[in-house]
C-alpha cells in the first residue's frame, strides 16, 4: 500500500512540476531576463574597467527550457514522493480525519516549513544578486534554516497533539500556533542576515521575481495537496466511495487504518 501511495505521490508531483513550469515561463522568466540584462550591463562596465567577462557555460535558451523543466519536474517528483511517505505515516494517526483534509493540512504544513519560513529569512534572489564567493555559505544557511523550519513545524504540531487531550482542540491549536510564532521569531532573530542586493538593482524587479518564485512553490504544494488527497481517497477508501454511489460495499475497510482488506 505504501508503494502505491509513493507512486501516486510522485505522479502528482510531476503534474505539479509541469504546472509550475508553465507558470514560471509566463511569470518568472521575464523577470530573469531583466535581471540578466542588468547583469550584462554591469559586466560590460567592468569589462571597460579591465575585468574580462565570464564565459557562458550553458546557453540561456537551455536554462529557460529543458533545464528549467528538468529541475521543476525532479523537484515535484521528489517532494511528491516524500509527501506520500509522510501521508502514509500520518494516515490512521490523525484521528478520524479523511484523506483529502489530511493531505491538505500536510501540504499546508510543508509549504510553511519548506517555503514560507526560509523565505522570510533568506528570500530568493534573481541573477546578478549575490557575490559568487559567498554562494557556498548562503546555500548552507538556507538549508540550515529549512531544517530548523521543519523542526519548528513538527514541534508545534506535536505540542498541539499533546495538549488537545487536556485543553481541548481549540486551546491546543492556539497554544501550538503561539509556540510556532515564538520559535519562528527566535529563528529569524538568531540566524545571520545576508543582504547582497546591489543598491542600484531595481526594487520592483526584485519584488516581482520573489513573488514569482513563491508562486511556483504555492502551485506545486497546492496541486500536491489537492490531487494527492483525491488519489489517496480513491485508493484507500473504495468502500466509502461505493457507498456514496449507492453500490454494495464489497471491500470492507480496516478499522483504524483506512485501508481495504
Amino acid at each position: 500500500m505504501v508503494g502505491k501511495l509513493l507512486m501516486r505521490g510522485m505522479l502528482v508531483g510531476l503534474i505539479a512540476g509541469l504546472l509550475a513550469f508553465c507558470f514560471a515561463r509566463v511569470a518568472g522568466e521575464p523577470q530573469v531576463e531583466r535581471a540578466i540584462a542588468f547583469e550584462a550591463h554591469e559586466a560590460h562596465e567592468h569589462a571597460h574597467a579591465g575585468d574580462a567577462p565570464e564565459p557562458e557555460i550553458v546557453s540561456r535558451e537551455t536554462q529557460a527550457g529543458v533545464g528549467l523543466l528538468t529541475g521543476v519536474l525532479a523537484y515535484g517528483a521528489a517532494f511528491g514522493g516524500l509527501f506520500a511517505l509522510c501521508f502514509a505515516y500520518a494516515w490512521g494517526r490523525a484521528g478520524s480525519m479523511g484523506a483529502r483534509p489530511l493531505a491538505a493540512w500536510l501540504a499546508l504544513a510543508a509549504f510553511a516549513a519548506l517555503v514560507v519560513l526560509p523565505t522570510l529569512k533568506y528570500p530568493p534572489n534573481p541573477p546578478s544578486v549575490g557575490a559568487p564567493e559567498t554562494i557556498g555559505i548562503r546555500t548552507a544557511l538556507y538549508f540550515f534554516c529549512m531544517g530548523i523550519s521543519v523542526a519548528i513545524t513538527l514541534l508545534s504540531i506535536a505540542l498541539r497533539q499533546a495538549l488537545s487531550r487536556k485543553w481541548g482542540d481549540a486551546n491546543a491549536t492556539l497554544a501550538g500556533l503561539l509556540a510556532f510564532a515564538i520559535m519562528t521569531a527566535a529563528m529569524l532573530a538568531l540566524l545571520p542576515a545576508i543582504d547582497e542586493v546591489p543598491a542600484e538593482f531595481p526594487a520592483t524587479l526584485l519584488w516581482q521575481f520573489r513573488v514569482a518564485s513563491i508562486g511556483m512553490q504555492a502551485i506545486i504544494w497546492t496541486v500536491i495537496g489537492a490531487a494527492f488527497g483525491v488519489a489517496a481517497e480513491r485508493m484507500a477508501l473504495p468502500g466509502a466511495a461505493r457507498a456514496r454511489r449507492g453500490m454494495p460495499m464489497n471491500k470492507p475497510v480496516l478499522r483504524g487504518s483506512g485501508y481495504p482488506r
